[in-house]
């Protein structure tokens, strides 16, 4: 599955660095790195709902989404029930 974190200008300043290396930290917390590839990614359109994610390819067959409002202080639970549950494997 592939999660893509927006980095343009707005979610930039709303902390999307700590949003990357927050969802690095998850992605080993829960060893499913080579289930996912983070990338970065320009605008998603939605600036005001900042810091915004999409996941992308989903391991369970669902449509992409978007996760929205992503900061260091929510990543763990963002990841928990927006991106984990996404990847078809019970929850940990």
């Amino acid at each position: 599955m592939i999660v893509k974190i927006c980095i343009g200008s707005s979610c930039h300043l709303k902390g999307s660095y700590d949003v990357v290396e927050g969802m690095k930290e998850m992605l080993r917390k829960y060893d499913v790195e080579e289930l996912i590839e983070l990338q970065a990614s320009f605008c998603f359109g939605q600036c005001a709902d900042g810091v915004v994610m999409r996941t992308e390819e989903a391991l369970d067959g669902s449509a992409d989404v978007f996760v929205r409002g992503v900061n260091k202080d929510n990543i763990e639970e963002k990841f928990l029930t927006e991106v984990y549950p996404r990847l078809g494997l019970p929850q940990p």
